[in-house]
């Protein structure tokens, strides 16, 4: 299981097989339940984690008390790498969507690992600067596009990343709470509920057990522009 975690992921899967033994050799798993925290912003930096399965939101709040999802971290996707490189304290919070499994990886031994594997270095490079455009992205929607145009382009990347044809639509295998909604887009639980109750009298999404389902993704595609 630990291999194929790994090999899920595009930042370990051109390792050779005795290269993810000697992770697998110092990581250690953990187990961490739906809502659990991981970590929060200013705890010590010593690892980076995997994620094997589950879902994890990494967030942070304001001074004011509002919450902004900086990313949502699935299955082969690896997250506190900038603590694992500089050791300093964590920049944000982690806390589970899921049930998930962790698998953890020690900064005083993945970093002389990683120093030895020049394409090793190269990867972190990329998830580093993937992290950055991502960012990039988020500070210039909120400058540039409302609420409704925010929620439409979060959905129509969830539906594309997440989706599952159903009988009338699109259903996204992401269970994501209104509040989660509403951090991912910085906005109100209270405006993000209003927008999909307007977006569900028009028939544009539906909520059914908790999760969304696309039901006219061209709507949403034109507010996305």
């Amino acid at each position: 299981m630990k291999h194929d975690a790994l090999l899920a992921s595009p930042f370990f899967q051109h390792m050779s097989a005795e290269e993810l033994d000697e992770i697998i050799g110092f990581a250690s798993e953990r187990r961490v339940a739906k809502g659990a925290v991981i970590f929060t912003k200013g705890d010590p930096g010593t690892s980076m984690m995997a994620v094997m399965a589950g879902r994890v939101r990494v967030s942070s709040i304001s001074s004011d008390g509002r919450e902004v999802t900086l990313n949502v971290i699935g299955a082969g996707e690896i997250f506190g790498e900038i603590a694992l490189l500089d050791g300093k304290p964590r920049s944000a919070d982690a806390t589970t969507l899921e049930d998930t499994v962790l698998m953890i990886v020690e900064r005083k031994h993945f970093l002389p690992f990683m120093l030895r594997n020049a394409a090793l270095v190269e990867r972190m490079l990329e998830v580093l600067c993937d992290r950055l455009r991502r960012t990039s992205l988020a500070l210039e929607e909120l400058a540039l596009f409302d609420l409704p145009v925010r929620l439409a382009r979060l959905i129509t990347k969830l539906s594309h990343d997440y989706g599952r044809p159903v009988a009338d639509g699109t259903r996204i295998d992401m269970k994501l709470s209104q509040r989660d909604l509403a951090t991912l887009v910085a906005s109100s639980r209270e405006t993000v509920n209003k927008q999909l109750r307007g977006w569900r009298e028009q028939g544009v999404v539906d909520l059914v057990a908790g999760y969304i389902v696309v039901k006219d993704g061209a709507a949403l595609e034109r507010l996305v522009g």
